[in-house]
Parts: structure tokens; C-alpha cells; sequence
């Protein structure tokens, strides 16, 4: 409990009459009757229709017999006079009465205060209008809510702000715990669908008409023209006859009420056309209750009763859940008495008069079964006028529900639900339940809406402040690059690309948006952009217009457009024209790769002459004319014999000859296109003079490197490629970017400049011997930008949209970059010689097939030269027998054959050469000539044999 209210509770134990003695209900069971009590404002609005509600309702009770049957219920009425004071004496008069329950009070302040007596005593208290979610189970254990907590009705609110896009609401509403309660469960609603309270308009209680008046006014200055009002229903139609006159209920404004109008309109009987004017267009929130026969036969007995009683004011729907509440402590009370439950009561020790005082404390009594009680209302569970009627384990009801009202002409239309179930609907909630829940965005949905001012158009739900002021737009103002932001002599005479898309996009939004102009910077230096943004963030400036990449440090701290120019980081480094030269041929290939290539060219030869030389005739003859032909075969070319005869390059015999020439026909392609593309570049591009082909190589080099001061590639390069800060050099101008990379790291300079697309183009405009080296390594864009859910945002990043898609964006683009630039193309930039890196792959290939090649012909060779001695050996024997005749010398015969096979099979390397040297073609003739010859010798031998043998 609060300072405040412990002391407003002492006032009234001091100031509470307690002139009756303690009494213990001790009643046999069942008891004849039993105490309820009732606290509410007789003359109000919510009391007038309850107070009848609840007499109704104690008379159904005691008139049904299927219900605490022989005993009756006794309603114990109190009058709280709308006062936190005189309700917590009334509850306190009402509590030495002895009752088992208590049914409201209307208000949460009185709420709150009573909440703390009823807990000490424990009375279950029944609620039917006190709303305020602060009045929580866990801190008043015996306060149960007996209607919709504003909780759920403020998101409600949300959702209907989220369903028509809006992301800032004004909240007015009555500073009391209702109020604050209620404005408090709207911001946290509004934050979940990324909305928020811009601006809080407090009223205070009981307030005149001049007080309202001042509220509005401020409430009026502001720029969310969603209002958002959250009053007590007895005082707050005040509000808009007061908006009126401040013409706050014109177009363009939204008004959304919580369910305390309804409860007003529902309750007028007749309708003052004047009263009605002043809120046409509103969005009102009331309690769902479902159709239904009970609701039909009660809202007619209520009216009849109305009548006969002379009550001028009509029904509302917090009679309903009067009713209800009646209902639930008959059939609590019911099921606490058929458990076997006593009501009895007893003192409270810690109540008890003091010396020397008035207060007869001793007659506020405990309800012994106040606990068991507590649960058996929790327990309820039964259909009433309200529709269910129970509880979750949060004590709320189990099926929150609101309708959605539009107030116009005399009356209101219905045009959407809502329910914690699936949101927004135009089917009832009641229909809803049988089905699936869905919250989806598709499926949130509402009839069509007359606004404020009879218009039909949603509002856009913001306006520029109403308090003379225009934007303050900050504007960086530069020494260079005046292309793009550039100040003229007044404060508002700014031009420049990044200005004339701005305006271009401001004359397409559907409002007026006054702007004023500020130059940031003195024009000698660059401003700090992170500075700039930071004033927007810090409400300093109102947007930021100019040249400001969209990247993330920024973001956090403020909102930018969709990007009007794409944009990212590149390289610029210094070139040189190539120069001819005599031997300007001999560029495209290192060294290195000439040596490889030539070795190659006579090692391939080699190859091919080794393996033609013996079936090629072509390879034979002298050596000047085997030379003219390997070079003519390699070199693709014709040349000529001796002779006379052309003979084609390509014309060789063998079958390894051929593979090892295309193998040959293929690195000569290779090797000629990239000499040849070598060459061309080498003698029409221009060459880097700093060795720097990329990021990569820009950060291993260790050099100086240059960017644009104020901007975020500082910060960039520091942070994000760990380059250090002392190799960084700030530059400001379009001439001082020159001089640096003129100069180069050697005097002062730098080796290259590192700076976005957009200021790289300008530059290379005014300078071409410069060039982009590599591509871009970031991707960004330069947007406008607002302090954090500054709805301008949105509407101009529509608006750039437009631009884009009307084409309009690329005309104010050529508009202003109207300078021929050089040609920045960095396939141009930088041509290498070719090494032998690049072909090592091809050139190890081919040897190895030419080696390859090589293999098989000599096992080729081996297995001929072997086939060949074995054919001349074959041969030796029809001689050695003819000597042997001659001799008759067997023996001699024999060493003589040995001497000459020895040689003819192992040989010498000269008999090896000479075999390889010999043609093939005479080589199979000898071979075949040999086995003839022996197959005669064979033939002649047998024939010798038999003449012998016939001898």
C-alpha cells in the first residue's frame, strides 16, 4: 500500500462509526439468508444502470429455487459518491454487517483502497467496472474482476493503430490510477505492434473546462493527430465539445475512445444533436456480450423497471456484468453451503480498540470461510448475459471481447470485433471460437470507416507540429564536391543533387512540409557526418539531407529513407600510358616463361623427330633438312624439300607422332591467344604506378592511404580491415585528392584514396590519369535521415519510390553529373606480363605426355630390336651345318655358332643405334626375308635327311 492511501485508510478507521456490538453468525444450516453487499456511485452513469441491475438480479436469485434453495440473498447497498474516502468508510460500515461478498466497487481508486480492507477480512470483492490491470491477484488476493480488464481493451487500441498503420498516438486520459493504469497497458500493447506514445495529456481529475482546454492545446502541438482517450464517463464528453472549438474534429484527425463512451451513448435515452456533432467520426470500444434470449428478456425487464421507477438514463453494458456478478456469488455461495460450509465470523486480533478511543474496531469481523469462499467463486463457471463467465488462473474472464463502433449522424454503426482469440474480425467472436485461431495480418480486418471531418480517406494519423516551427533540415556543407550538396548565399539557398531529390520527394507527399535549411560546416573542411546524425538522434535537427551513407553505427541511433543512390567503397590509384617500344614484342612474356617456351618448342621436336624419324621418310635425309622439317611441323607451317615439294605441317605417320602433335596444336593455342592478348593490352592500356590491384593488396602494403575527412571510411577501414590509424591521411578536396596521389607515399602522399562510388565518379571527371583499381568491396547507399519512428520517413521513402519508378530519379542524376567522365573501366588498368605461374600446369601436361610417348615407343623399339636378333639367330644354323658337313668337324661347328649368336642377341649400343636408325619398313623386310629363309633351310634339311637315311 502506498504512503497515501495508509493514511487514507487511518482517516477512516478513525472516522468510521462503530456503535454496534460484535456478532457471530452462528446460524444453523442452511441459513435463512445471507449478507452481499454493494458499493458504487448511486449517480453515475456505470451506477444508475448497475444499482437497478443488481436488484434485478438479487430478485431472480431469491425467485429461483434450483439456487440457494431456503435462502435468500440480502443486498447491502452502499453509496461511494465517487470519493476514495467516503467509499472506504462505506466499506468499512458495510463489513460490520457481516456480508460473505461484496459486489464492486465501480472505480479502481476506490478499488485499490478498499481491496486492502476486504483482504485483511477476507471478503471475496466482485468488481464490475473497476478495469484499472494494476489491481492485480497477486498484490489484492481477494479482488476478482468481474468484467474485461483494460489490459485486453488497450490492445484492442493496438491493434487497431497497427491495423491502419500508424506508429504514434496521443494518449489523453484522467490522472488517477484508471487512467495511468490503462495509458500504461497502452504502451506496452502499442510497443508489441512497434507503435508508441508520442505524447501523454494528463487531465486531472475533476477538472473545468479551462484546464481541459489548456491540455488539448498542448496535446494539439504535437504531431501524432491519433488520439487516444481513456476518461471517466461521467466528466469526459467535455473533452470533445472542447476539441471542437480547438477544431481538433476536423479531417485529417483520428479519435479512438475506450469503452466508457459507449456506456455514455448507451445510456442516453435521448440524444442532444449539438453533443452528437462534437464526436462524429470516432472509433468507440465497448464490451462484447453475444445475442441471446436471457440478454433479450433482460433488457426488457430492466426498461420496464426503468419506467416505473422514473429512471431517465438507459442501459449500458457494465449493468450486464452487475448482473453476472450476482449471479457468480449466488452460485459461489450456493456451492460453499452444500460443501458442508459454515458462514461464521470472528475477531480479528489484530483489530482491537485502544485506550481512550472511539473506535469500536472490535466489530470488523474475519469470514472464517472468506478462503473457501475465495475459491468457489473462482471456480465459476456458467453462461450469463455477458456470455461465459470464468475465470483463467490471471482471474480474468476467459473470453475477452470488444465491439468496434463508428459514431455518426445520430447514432453508431458496428464495424469490426475484437477478441484475444484471433484480434480483429468482422465476424463475432462468439462464431470465431469454433474455429482455429488466426491473428494473421491477412486475416485482421474491418468494415470501412467515416472519419473525423465526414471523409472516407484514412487519415494519415501525423501533421507537423503545430507550433510555427518548420523541419530543420542540417545540410553538410563542403569545399569539394559541390555537385551534390553546395550552400549559396541565404541560409535556405542550398543546392545540389542530394537537394533537389529532397525536394523532388517532399512536392510528392500529400501534405505541406515547411523545411528550413541548416547549414552544417564552415565550407573550408568537411564536417564530421557521425556528428550530424547524432543531432537528429539528440532532436537537435529534425532530418539530416545530404550525401550520408545508410551504414550500421548509424541506424542505431536514427531512421533513414529507402536509398536514392546506390553507393560502396572503392580504390583509386595513379596510372601511367604505356610507352612503345622496339621490343615492345617481347613484354607479354616474362623471361622466365621465353626460356620454358623455347625448351619446350625444341624438346617437343626432339620427340616428334625420335618418333617419326624411323616410318617418316619426311624425318630422314640430312640433318639441315630434319631440322627444316621439325620446325615446319612445330610451327603449324609449310616448308619445302629439297626437292621442291611443299609438305604439310601436320603431316606425320605414327600414332604417337599425331597424339603428341595435338597435345603440341594445343599449348600453341593457348600460348598464342594470351600472347596475343598480352601484347594488345600492353600496347593500348595504361599500367598502375603503384603495384595496388586491390583491397588486399592496399592493406599488405603498409603505404599511406587517403579518404574523404568527415565520412565514415575512417572508421571503416580502422574497425572493420584493421588498417592502422596512422596510416591514414584525411582529405577534403577534389585537388588535394590529386596532389596526394600525384605526390605518391615517397613525398607525402599517399599510395591510393579510398572513398565511395558517387565522389570516385566526380573525381575521375576532373582527373583521368586516374583510375578504379578492383571492384567494390562494401555496398551501401546514401538515404535522408530522422530521428527514430519519425513517420516522415516512411512517406518519403514511398515518395523516392516513385521518383524511381517514374524516372525522374536518373533524370536529376544526369542532370547534375553532366561532365564527360574518363573511362573508369579497371579492365583497362594494370596490364601484367604473363609468367610461367600461369602455364606451368599446360606445360608440365605436355611433357609429360611427350615423355609418355617416348616410353612406349622405346618398349616398342626394345621389343623389335629383340624380335629382330632372334630372327638372325634363327639364320645362323643352316651355315654352321653346311661347315660341319664340310669339315665333319661337330665341335668346331658348335663354338663357331656360340661366337656369332652371343653378339647378335646382347649387341652394343653402336648395333642399337644403328637398328633405331635403320627404316622401319626395311627392318619388317629383313625380319620377313629371314623367316622365308628358314623355313627353306628347314625344308632343305629334311629333304637331306631322308636321302641320308635312304642311303
Amino acid at each position: 500500500m502506498g504512503a497515501l492511501q495508509v493514511m487514507l485508510l487511518r482517516l477512516v478507521l478513525l472516522a468510521a462509526s462503530a456503535a454496534t456490538t460484535a456478532v457471530t453468525v452462528t446460524a444453523a444450516p442452511p441459513p435463512s439468508e445471507v449478507a452481499v453487499g454493494a458499493l458504487f456511485t448511486y449517480d453515475s452513469t456505470i451506477g444508475r444502470a448497475a444499482r437497478l441491475a443488481i436488484e434485478l438480479a438479487v430478485d431472480d436469485v431469491n425467485a429461483d429455487r434450483t439456487v440457494l434453495a431456503g435462502t435468500r440473498l440480502n443486498l447491502l447497498a452502499q453509496d461511494t459518491n465517487c470519493s476514495g474516502f467516503l467509499g472506504a468508510v462505506e466499506a468499512l460500515q458495510l463489513m460490520e454487517r457481516n456480508v460473505v461478498a461484496v459486489i464492486g466497487p465501480q472505480s479502481s481508486g476506490i478499488g485499490h483502497v478498499i481491496s486492502h480492507v476486504v483482504n485483511e477480512l477476507h471478503v471475496p470483492l466482485l468488481s464490475f467496472a473497476a478495469t484499472d490491470p494494476t489491481l492485480s491477484a497477486s498484490e489484492y488476493p481477494y479482488f476478482i474482476r468481474t468484467t474485461i480488464s483494460d489490459y485486453f481493451q488497450m490492445n484492442a487500441v493496438a491493434s487497431i493503430v497497427d491495423y491502419y498503420q500508424w506508429k504514434e498516438v496521443t494518449a489523453i486520459f484522467v490522472d488517477d490510477d484508471y487512467g495511468r493504469g490503462g495509458v500504461s497497458a497502452l504502451g506496452d500493447a502499442l510497443a508489441a505492434k512497434r507503435a508508441r506514445i508520442s505524447y501523454k495529456a494528463a487531465i486531472p481529475p475533476n477538472s473545468n473546462t479551462d484546464v481541459i482546454n489548456d491540455v488539448l492545446f498542448k496535446a494539439n502541438m504535437m504531431e501524432s493527430r491519433v488520439m487516444v482517450v481513456h476518461v471517466n464517463p461521467d466528466t469526459g464528453t467535455r473533452i470533445f465539445s472542447v476539441a471542437n472549438k480547438l477544431q481538433m474534429m476536423a479531417t485529417g484527425y483520428v479519435w479512438i475512445v475506450t469503452d466508457w463512451l459507449a456506456a455514455v451513448l448507451d445510456s442516453s435515452t435521448s440524444r442532444d444533436r449539438k453533443e452528437m456533432s462534437h464526436i462524429q467520426g470516432l472509433i468507440v470500444l465497448r464490451q462484447h456480450t453475444p445475442e441471446s434470449v436471457a440478454k433479450n428478456k433482460f433488457i426488457s425487464k430492466w426498461n420496464n423497471a426503468a419506467r416505473n421507477r422514473s429512471i431517465t438514463s438507459g442501459l449500458n453494458s457494465y449493468g450486464f456484468y452487475a448482473y453476472d456478478s450476482v449471479w457468480a456469488i449466488a452460485r459461489g455461495v450456493d456451492q460453499f453451503l452444500n460443501n458442508g460450509q459454515q458462514i461464521n465470523f470472528s475477531t480479528d486480533p489484530v483489530l482491537h480498540d485502544t485506550n481512550g478511543s472511539s473506535l469500536h474496531l472490535s466489530t470488523l469481523k474475519i469470514f472464517d470461510g472468506g478462503e473457501q469462499m475465495l475459491q468457489q467463486l473462482l471456480l465459476t463457471n456458467f453462461t450469463g448475459l455477458t456470455g461465459r463467465v470464468q475465470f483463467n488462473s490471471d482471474r480474468n474472464l476467459v473470453h475477452p471481447a470488444y465491439d468496434i463502433l463508428n459514431i455518426g449522424g445520430s447514432g453508431s454503426r458496428l464495424i469490426g470485433y475484437w477478441s484475444n482469440y484471433s484480434g480483429l474480425s468482422v465476424a463475432a467472436p462468439e462464431i470465431l471460437y469454433q474455429k482455429p485461431p488466426d491473428t494473421s495480418s491477412i486475416a485482421q480486418r474491418l468494415h470501412n470507416v467515416v472519419w473525423p471531418g465526414d471523409s472516407t480517406t484514412t487519415p494519415k494519423g501525423w501533421v507537423f507540429p503545430n507550433n510555427g516551427q518548420p523541419l530543420r533540415v542540417g545540410v553538410p556543407i563542403k569545399p569539394s564536391f559541390k555537385e551534390l550538396v553546395a550552400a549559396g548565399k541565404g541560409p535556405d539557398n542550398v543546392t545540389g543533387y542530394c537537394i533537389d531529390i529532397f525536394n523532388a520527394a517532399i512536392r510528392l507527399l500529400p501534405y505541406p512540409v515547411p523545411c528550413q535549411f541548416i547549414a552544417i560546416g564552415d565550407g573550408r573542411k568537411n564536417p564530421n557526418y557521425d556528428d550530424i546524425i547524432s543531432m537528429v538522434a539528440a532532436n537537435s535537427l529534425d532530418a539530416a539531407v545530404g550525401d550520408f551513407a545508410i551504414v550500421r553505427n548509424r541506424t542505431k541511433i536514427a531512421e533513414f529513407t529507402q536509398p536514392y543512390i546506390e553507393s560502396g567503397l572503392v580504390i583509386v590509384a595513379p596510372v601511367k600510358q604505356a610507352t612503345s617500344s622496339a621490343w615492345a614484342f617481347l613484354k607479354p612474356f616474362t623471361l622466365e616463361m621465353w626460356c620454358v617456351t623455347g625448351a619446350l618448342f625444341i624438346f617437343v621436336g626432339i620427340v616428334v623427330w625420335i618418333l617419326e624419324h624411323r616410318s617418316n621418310e619426311e624425318f630422314r635425309g640430312s640433318p639441315r633438312r630434319q631440322l627444316i622439317t621439325i620446325f615446319c611441323v612445330l610451327s603449324l607451317c609449310e616448308g619445302k624439300h629439297l626437292d621442291g615439294k611443299l609438305t604439310a605441317g601436320q603431316n606425320t605417320v605414327s600414332a604417337l607422332g599425331r597424339f603428341v602433335l595435338i597435345i603440341w596444336l594445343f599449348v600453341v593455342l593457348i600460348i598464342n591467344s594470351s600472347y596475343t592478348a598480352s601484347l594488345t593490352s600492353i600496347l593500348t592500356v595504361q599500367q598502375l604506378a603503384t603495384g595496388i590491384t586491390g583491397i588486399d593488396s592496399l592493406i599488405s602494403s603498409g603505404l599511406p592511404i587517403g579518404y574523404q575527412a568527415g565520412k565514415f571510411t575512417r572508421n571503416y577501414l580502422i574497425e572493420e580491415l584493421n588498417i592502422p590509424e596512422s596510416r591514414l591521411v584525411p582529405l577534403n578536396t577534389i585537388q588535394e585528392y590529386a596532389d596526394a596521389l600525384k605526390r605518391g607515399p615517397k613525398d607525402g602522399g599517399v599510395v591510393a584514396i579510398v572513398d565511395e562510388m558517387p565522389y570516385v565518379e566526380i573525381f575521375l571527371s576532373y582527373h583521368c590519369n586516374f583510375r578504379i583499381v578492383g571492384q567494390e568491396f562494401t555496398k551501401e547507399g546514401w538515404g535522408f535521415a530522422f530521428k527514430r519512428d519519425f513517420p516522415l520517413a516512411a512517406d518519403l521513402s514511398t515518395a523516392i519510390l516513385q521518383l524511381s519508378e517514374s524516372g525522374q530519379l536518373q533524370r536529376i542524376h544526369d542532370e547534375w553529373f553532366t561532365r564527360p567522365s574518363c573511362s573508369s573501366d579497371d579492365s583497362e588498368v594494370g596490364a601484367t606480363r604473363l609468367g610461367l605461374g600461369s602455364f606451368w600446369g599446360l606445360f608440365l601436361v605436355c611433357a609429360l605426355i611427350c615423355l609418355l610417348a617416348l616410353l612406349v615407343f622405346f618398349i616398342r623399339i626394345c621389343w623389335q630390336y629383340n624380335k629382330y636378333s632372334n630372327s638372325e639367330a634363327a639364320g645362323e644354323p643352316s651355315a654352321a651345318a653346311a661347315a660341319a658337313a664340310a669339315v665333319d668337324a661337330a665341335a668346331a661347328a658348335a663354338d663357331a655358332v656360340e661366337r656369332q649368336r652371343r653378339p647378335s642377341r646382347l649387341g652394343s649400343f653402336k648395333d642399337i643405334i644403328q637398328f633405331v636408325d635403320k627404316k622401319e619398313e626395311e627392318i619388317k623386310k629383313t625380319m620377313k626375308r629371314r623367316v622365308s629363309e628358314k623355313d627353306n633351310n628347314q625344308a632343305a634339311g629334311s629333304s637331306e635327311a631322308h636321302s641320308v637315311a635312304s642311303a
